[in-house]
């Protein structure tokens, strides 16, 4: 066997045992956000809805917030002491902190400390996942061959895309096996419960891999940093590209990585009111198509660069963001559809509830072009008094306006693709390897964590906001968040992004 194809070989173990790990990790993570609708009304108080779908956001939200804080702990013990077992300590952390979520009793059981631990938990998660990233990037870009960082270290970002695609799956699968008064009951709890076993086979795995060889070689010549903190951020030289690769690239990465992925989701269940199962699979199967692209734009960022083809995507999205999301609210506003009034359908039930009865109306309408909307409007009844009415609305789509919105989302997660694919082998190249694991994680995970995951939380109370104000076009001011941080990180990442970045490689 050639040296070559005994490298290659190699460098497959290696992505093999980094990014299965690596994908559990964000399944884990990503679970949260797949059931955030569902988590509102078992962790946070159901009198008001809008309410604890917002708190939940924000909970969501929190795990991202402290992914910085995870970075520069993780990242100083990967400087220290190695890449290998500072994240198969996060993936133990992430795993644990996933399987208790499942175990936390609702709201209705234990009051204020239900939200109060599930934040803590989110925390830790985010706390693991600022560890993780970093040093799965670092360990395969040590493994890659020269001159192709980009193509091998794009398998890495396909991990949080496939992450998000099994949480998807496992949900979809859970709700298809059990009614869904089983899954509302306990059923949700499922796929954070499964987590621990998926966490100890990527453990069995990851234990016997070996240290990267660029970390070995520094660590025998006594090259390694004492203080890798100071090194990374106390150096101005040093300091200044961590704030070009936080404020030139991976700022307006987040951004557009969460729109695609996340807000797209969220607009298409409480703006769209698409049905649930159906928004899972349309995003599911877009993430399906897509995800491959983080792999070809990777390599192609090995021949014409990271930055044009980062920055592509970051412009295509400011771009058309607002002309994709009007289009994806107009498949399901039925007020441009016309109605078949022969099919309208009613039904009545009584549902006996623990502190009275539910006096529950469905009534369905539908549309010449295959759309259905089903209305559900529920009067609860304690001690013969009506205590309180609830309506919920849920739209099915068909046909051509079914594959539409699959390209829709799908056409943002090729921007997504462009943005990320190539900037794991851009952060690693920026950086000397005795500080690379902690100068690469503080950028990415600000600008991931704060920048992109503080968007499903900002652009909903936008929307929301523009709602109260009756802004007709309330579904779009959300949009606004994205747009802005990507043209700043685009400006500077055009003009202040050069070769001479990476020098230090």
């Amino acid at each position: 066997m050639t040296t070559e194809k005994q490298q290659t070989k190699g460098i497959w173990k290696v992505i093999g045992a980094s990014s299965l790990g690596t994908l559990i990790e964000w399944y884990d993570f990503f679970i949260f956000g797949s059931l955030s609708i569902v988590i509102s009304t078992k962790f946070f108080p159901a009198d008001n809805p809008t309410a604890a779908f917002l708190s939940t956001l924000a909970t969501f939200a929190a795990g991202f917030v402290v992914r910085p804080f995870g970075a520069l702990f993780f990242g100083r013990l990967g400087d220290l002491i190695g890449r290998k077992y500072t994240f198969m300590v996060t993936l133990m952390l992430m795993g644990g902190a996933t399987f208790l979520i499942g175990c936390i009793p609702s709201y209705d059981s234990i009051g204020f400390w239900a939200p109060f631990l599930v934040l803590i938990l989110r925390l830790l998660q985010g706390l693991a996942l600022g560890g993780e990233y970093g040093g799965a990037a670092t360990y395969v870009a040590e493994h890659s061959p020269k001159g192709q960082r980009g193509y091998w270290t794009s398998w890495i970002q396909t991990t949080a895309t496939f992450g998000l695609f099994v949480s998807l799956l496992v949900i979809l699968i859970t709700r298809n096996v059990l009614s869904e008064e089983q899954f509302d009951l306990w059923g949700w709890r499922v796929p954070f419960l499964l987590s621990i076993v998926m966490v100890y086979v990527s453990y069995l795995i990851r234990k016997n891999m070996d240290e990267s060889p660029e970390f070995k070689q520094a660590k025998s010549e006594g090259k390694t940093s004492t203080n890798p903190l100071k090194e990374s951020f106390g150096n101005k030289y040093n300091m200044k590209f961590v704030l070009l690769a936080l404020f030139g690239a991976v700022m307006g990465q987040g951004v557009v990585w969460y729109t695609g992925q996340f807000y797209s989701m969220s607009f298409m269940k409480t703006v769209m009111h698409l049905h649930t199962d159906q928004a899972d699979m349309i995003l599911g199967i877009a993430l399906l198509f897509g995800t491959p692209f983080f792999i070809v734009f990777g390599w192609l960022s090995d021949k014409l660069g990271r930055k044009w083809v980062m920055l592509t995507g970051m412009a295509l999205a400011l771009l058309t963001y607002r002309p994709i999301y009007e289009q994806m609210y107009q498949l399901t506003n039925v007020d441009n559809k016309e109605e078949i009034t022969s099919k309208k359908e009613d039904f009545f039930e009584v549902v006996n509830t623990e502190k009275g009865k539910d006096e529950v109306v469905t009534h369905k309408s539908h549309y010449t072009d295959g759309s259905i909307l089903t209305t559900i409007t529920t009067t609860h009844i304690v001690k013969d008094q009506k205590s309180d009415v609830t309506t919920k609305k849920s739209i099915t789509i068909d046909g051509s306006n079914y594959i539409y919105l699959i390209l829709l989302i799908f056409i943002q997660i090729i921007y997504i693709t462009l943005v990320y694919g190539p900037i794991a082998a851009f952060l690693v190249e920026i950086f000397p390897v005795k500080i690379r694991y902690t100068s690469m994680s503080l950028p990415y995970h600000i600008g991931n964590g704060v920048f992109g995951g503080l968007l499903p939380a900002i652009s909903t109370y936008l929307a929301t906001n523009a709602q109260t104000q009756m802004d007709p076009e309330f579904y779009l001011a959300g949009l606004w968040y994205p747009i802005i941080i990507s043209a700043v990180c685009f400006i500077i990442g055009a003009l202040y992004i050069n070769k001479n970045i990476y020098t230090k490689n």
